[in-house]
């Protein structure tokens, strides 16, 4: 166990006291200041989950682990970002120093990309992206590189889409648990709600036919219109890949409802295990449902920000058979475009079919070994994950750690792990998970050796809180009176109190 960090309040009383200031700063400035009414606007749950994504990366970001400078800071497990690969990338460019030096044939093209940029993209870029997303997903099917908008990442190619399928106030259905980001990328400037759809452990957060039906009538019984439903396939956070009866169950659900289907498959190329990957897209074909209206209604949303570990390059596209949603996303497209030099860059990267079919490859085999690493790790304290075969990370199972089986008890053990074992990793209740006790925890943004170290601290956490079990009921008093104490406050910051989501 790690020292607790210096000048930090340590009392249940103190940690909550704390919370309020902390939670006072995150809403701004003095009370009537119109950053702090839309903030309270937003209503106490989702205030409270965007206060606790806030304070969990402050605090990492105030003292982050550094295997030599700061050997007992805080380890980023909350960042689904893939590093494992990154050697094969700077090797590629060294044996291409062409290619990064924006030259063709030897002579500098710097100008000619510097100077212009169309916003439907460079053809050479266009053209080996949608190769690469084939490639990805077996050659089992291929893209037209016409029905493809390039977008500044999967955030805006989501957030597209939206503004082109739906009219402020109106819905998209979205399975639980899903990415947190999702309430800012699809909602805030659109004025699009979600409406979850509420899986559960005990068919491993599979969608059913049950469970589409009533989030379509808690919809309807809400007043909102449902345009649409929304995946991610392979998802995030479960790091599963969605079945192929899953997907003709959601192509049946809208074919009926005549809605649309978003499949955001931003995790596609991080498929490491059976059963494999199934594209919304090869399921349209393998149903002949090509050219139909159906398929019209079909949308993809990808990025090279997973596969390729290239965030920071904010490429992304969105794959439509519309050709009105084609058009439409191609014009708003010129509010988020991917630079020139960006789109050079990559389309001879991806042109080069040894290099794609050896990362995807080693990518796959990389992922694989890291996620065994951190299951069979964390199954050797007691700790089980959700079975998966994909992804950046793992469906992490911590219910009997939990002080009561609660949204609270669930809150209180992040932020045992955040302050004292030093991790930050991702509370269930973020992804809008109905079951208390699950965490996202990430393993490919960081080092083998430092992911060792991460299993230790579990380890020793662990093991402490079996020794001082008897000792845990005394202390639940004062917190649980000091965070009614606190529930009253943010209800009271709401200009309109919303239900939850839950």
């Amino acid at each position: 166990m790690r020292a607790p960090k210096k000048g930090r309040r340590q009392s249940s009383e103190g940690d909550n006291e704390e919370e309020e200031d902390e939670l006072l700063q995150f809403l701004g400035p003095a009370e009537g200041t119109q950053e702090r009414e839309d903030k309270a606007e937003k209503g106490p749950t989702l205030l409270k989950k965007e206060y606790n994504q806030s304070v969990r990366w402050q605090e990492y970001e105030k003292n982050p682990y550094d295997e030599v400078k700061n050997p007992d800071g805080i380890i980023q497990m909350g960042l689904a970002e893939n590093q494992l690969s990154f050697h094969l990338l700077e090797s590629w460019l060294s044996r291409n120093p062409d290619a990064a030096g924006f030259k063709r044939d030897g002579e500098s093209i710097f100008k000619e990309l510097a100077l212009f940029q169309d916003y439907h993209g460079l053809p050479a870029f266009k053209n080996a992206m949608v190769e690469f997303m084939a490639e990805i997903r077996g050659n089992k099917v291929s893209f037209d590189p016409k029905k493809l908008v390039l977008a500044a990442g999967a955030t805006s190619a989501n957030e597209t889409l939206m503004f082109c399928l739906a009219e402020p106030g109106e819905a998209f259905l979205l399975p639980t648990p899903y990415y947190p980001g999702f309430d800012r990328d699809l909602k805030w400037r659109t004025g699009v709600e979600i409406v979850p759809i509420h899986c559960s452990s005990s068919n491993s957060f599979q969608i059913t036919q049950s469970a589409l039906e009533e989030a379509y009538k808690q919809a309807q019984k809400n007043n909102l219109k449902v345009k649409g439903v929304l995946i991610t396939n392979p998802s995030n956070p479960l790091g599963t890949t969605i079945t192929r009866e899953e997907i003709n169950l959601l192509i049946n659900f809208v074919s009926a409802k005549e809605i649309n289907l978003i499949s955001d498959e931003i995790y596609s190329g991080t498929v490491f295990d059976s059963p494999g990957f199934i594209s919304v897209q090869e399921a349209i074909k393998d149903r002949n449902l090509e050219g139909t209206d159906v398929a019209k209604r079909v949308h993809i949303v990808y990025s090279l920000s997973k596969d390729l570990g290239l965030p920071g390059f904010r490429v992304g596209a969105i794959y439509s058979n519309d050709e009105m949603v084609v058009a439409a996303a191609t014009k708003m497209s010129s509010f988020g475009l991917v630079s020139s030099q960006t789109q050079y860059l990559l389309s001879v990267m991806l042109s080069d079919k040894k290099f794609t079919s050896n990362y995807i490859s080693e990518n796959r085999r990389k992922l694989q070994e890291r996620h065994d690493m951190l299951v069979s790790g964390l199954e050797r304290v007691g700790i089980s994950c959700l079975k998966s075969n994909a992804g950046l990370f793992s469906w992490v199972d911590m219910k009997h750690l939990l002080s009561s089986n609660t949204f609270d008890a669930e809150m209180e053990l992040w932020k045992k792990f955040l302050y004292k074992v030093g991790l930050n990793i991702s509370p269930g209740s973020s992804c809008h998970c109905s079951e208390p006790g699950w965490f996202r925890v990430c393993f490919a943004n960081m080092s083998e050796e430092t992911l060792k170290i991460s299993l230790k601290r579990v380890k020793s956490f662990v093991e402490s809180t079996k020794a001082s079990n008897s000792d845990v009921g005394g202390s639940k008093s004062p917190r649980s009176s000091r965070r009614r104490s606190l529930t009253k406050w943010v209800l009271r910051l709401s200009y309109h109190d919303r239900e939850s989501e839950r």
